[in-house]
């Protein structure tokens, strides 16, 4: 590939600004000053340095993260903070993006990555990838419920959603409320919440808990991530 690609893909910067780090002699390839960004380079045998320090080549990167309440799912926001500002400025990267979107008062799993091939193969309703989740609800949920997502159902503005499975968890009688976990394959405006609106009831608090074979680590505390593991990788990508 070319050197300014390398050096843009493992984090430098824009392919205009690494092209300004190779004007100043910043970067080596095999300990030899490089002096344009156009020359091939191979990223796995080649060593590419930059101010001396050794650089290791990685296209991808893929993030679990435990989102919090309070922070909103996107790349940038001039009022509140974004998922990508959870991350340390080592892991920060331009290109990350939120696969998918929970609501700013839902907490769990979230995929960060640069991946738009992977995220594509995870949101697609074609592909019909599950997304698990943990609610309160406010009102006690009943069979005849379980029935009713089971067959898919029009929401209050009369759009459909598409069969899903829901889990009684408990139920207190005396306060009137419940706590569920469903499992849907679609990513609706505030999917969930709408779905228990249109049987009478209130989502008091939601946590996505799965997302395909991609399961929240719970050792995670609210705003901690971590790399995804080379297993955890491997079951998200098809055969």
């Amino acid at each position: 590939m070319r050197l300014d690609k390398f050096l843009a893909d493992v984090g430098l910067g824009s392919r205009k600004e690494v092209k300004q780090l190779i004007k100043k002699n910043l970067v080596k390839v095999n300990g030899s000053l490089a002096k344009d960004g156009k020359i091939q380079v191979n990223e796995k045998t080649d060593v590419i340095t930059f101010d001396e320090e050794p650089l290791v080549y990685q296209r991808f990167f893929y993030y679990m993260l435990h989102k919090p309440q309070g922070v909103i799912s996107a790349t940038e926001d001039k009022r509140d903070e974004t998922v990508l500002d959870l991350l340390a400025d080592t892991d920060f990267r331009d290109d990350l993006f939120p696969v998918g979107r929970l609501d700013k008062d839902t907490e769990g799993l979230l995929l960060l990555t640069n991946d738009g091939q992977l995220a594509h193969q995870l949101l697609s309703p074609k592909k019909h990838v599950d997304k698990e989740y943990f609610a309160k609800i406010e009102g006690v949920v009943t069979e005849e419920d379980i029935r009713c997502f089971k067959k898919g159902f029009p929401l209050s503005n009369g759009e459909m959603v598409k069969p899903s499975q829901l889990f009684i968890e408990s139920v207190d009688e005396v306060k009137q409320c419940s706590t569920i976990r469903l499992i849907i394959q679609e990513g609706k405006f505030h999917q969930v919440k709408r779905m228990f609106e249109a049987v009478d009831k209130k989502v008091t608090y939601l946590k996505r808990l799965r997302m395909g074979s991609l399961v929240l680590d719970e050792r995670l505390e609210l705003g901690e991530y971590r790399q995804l593991t080379d297993a955890e990788l491997n079951s998200l990508k098809p055969e």
